[in-house]
């Protein structure tokens, strides 16, 4: 092997051992996801090889220019990461790291489309010519020259329709990023709670948020559109179901003002999701975070918002009662945090005629809720963001969502236990910012006696 090969595989080696390190002392959380970042480079490696033989010129200036505008979004990942070893991404200008990261994860995601298709074409060509070369033209006596005519050109054919494909999914990423991430929905629902015998509640109006990802808003006017459209629904009662923020509390504060201004008329009620406990990040000392906790307590009480961990409280009308039990972060998958505690939540409850639960992992209802508590007739929960993509029309709903989830949007009934679960889609975003499909979500849950 050439001195100069060995020199390129020794500086590849370096690249993922670095990036390594600073995902462990940055982002330890997500050191699960870096054998997908090798297999993700190692694509791009290999859809490059396929690119510069149709877009290469004599032209040098030319030539380093198209080299530079492909690598860049390493380029700018590799910067960023080192970036943050001098100043904290929490330090950067938030349009700034939310449009950077956002751009480089779109671009790749137009490049992992066609390099597969380009690499699965070129295992099925090399399976087949493996095939023949053996059998298939030694028996029938087929001309190879031709056949191998007929490969080249269904070969550039499907390369340049899978370049179009890329560009045509980076564009889309785009769009999802500028226009349909603020485009939210309001999902309205009747739901009927079976121990309700009479007329108190009926009409009584929920509006259920959740998963803000504060960390990734571009800018104020979209969420304070966001407050306004609850606030002319004219609530009785808004809860909140987790994930206020990204990775730390500060990404928040300069929402204050916005968020203060949401109402209802029982007030607003909210629980913590898995990123509001500062598990994504490496903190300098467990004072640190447990500090950066505090701040988040303070910080629901400074927005009047009523935080239940592990609590409730009634709701009382006329005769009857409905009980809103808040709890920590529940998780079937042992990843994210299991603080939730219903039996601690519900002590001294007494009698009610109905019991809603909530809860941000939806994992928890099939888990616990449905086996041990039959009597919470509807839980509501968030946490999947429905994948941010997927499709929605009528006949239709599907998103990758479904395959980490048994429940990810939308109301879910238990037909042994008449039991209802209902996962909202999310108002925020989280690694892309963007939706594509699945749009951001408002539920407003109608009570029926």
């Amino acid at each position: 092997m050439k001195l100069k090969n060995w020199y390129i595989i020794g500086a590849v080696g370096l690249f993922l051992l670095a990036g390594f390190l600073l995902t462990w002392l940055i982002y330890p959380k997500n050191l699960v996801r870096y054998p997908f970042f090798i297999a993700l480079l190692l694509l791009d490696f290999y859809l490059w090889t396929r690119v510069r033989n149709r877009i290469f010129t004599y032209n040098k200036v030319l030539k380093y220019l198209v080299v530079a505008i492909y690598w860049s979004p390493l380029i700018a990942l590799s910067l960023s990461m080192l970036a943050n070893i001098i100043i904290p991404q929490s330090q950067w200008n938030q349009l700034f790291r939310i449009y950077l990261f956002g751009g480089i994860f779109a671009v790749y995601i137009g490049k992992i489309i066609p390099g597969v298709l380009l690499l699965s074409w070129d295992i099925i060509q090399f399976v087949f010519r493996l095939f023949r070369s053996v059998f298939f033209f030694k028996k029938l006596g087929l001309n190879q020259s031709s056949e191998d005519t007929k490969l080249i050109k269904r070969r550039k054919f499907l390369g340049d329709t899978a370049l179009a494909t890329g560009g045509l999914i980076i564009g889309t990423m785009f769009t999802g990023m500028f226009k349909w991430v603020h485009q939210f929905n309001i999902n309205e629902i009747d739901i009927r709670l079976k121990g309700l015998r009479s007329n108190a509640f009926d009409g009584y109006c929920i509006v259920q948020l959740s998963d803000l990802h504060l960390g990734g808003w571009a800018n104020d006017s979209a969420l304070e559109q966001a407050i306004n459209e609850v606030n002319n629904l004219n609530p009785d009662l808004v809860v909140f179901t987790g994930d206020l923020v990204n990775y730390r509390t500060d990404e928040a504060f300069r929402f204050k003002n916005i968020l203060s201004k949401l109402n209802a008329k029982d007030g607003v009620s909210a629980i913590l999701g898995n990123h509001d406990y500062g598990d994504y990040l490496n903190w300098p000392s467990r004072a640190a975070k447990q500090e950066n906790m505090n701040q988040l307590f303070d910080f629901f009480n400074e927005i009047g918002w009523k935080l239940l961990r592990n609590e409730h409280f009634i709701l009382a009308r006329d005769s009857e009662k409905i009980a809103i039990i808040g709890v920590e972060n529940w998780s079937k998958n042992n990843r994210f945090p299991r603080y939730g505690d219903i039996l601690k939540a519900s002590k001294g409850i007494g009698q009610v005629q109905a019991k809603i639960l909530l809860s941000h992992d939806p994992s928890h209802w099939n888990a616990v809720v449905t086996q041990k508590h039959k009597d919470i007739d509807l839980m509501l929960a968030g946490h999947t963001h429905g994948f941010q993509f997927g499709i929605e029309i009528p006949g239709i709903k599907w998103s990758p969502a479904q395959y980490m989830y048994e429940e990810w949007a939308g109301l879910y009934t238990n037909t042994n236990t008449n039991q209802k679960l209902y996962v909202n889609r999310g108002l925020g975003s989280v690694g892309y910012p963007g939706r594509i499909g699945i749009l951001p979500e408002i539920t407003l849950i109608n009570l029926k006696a």
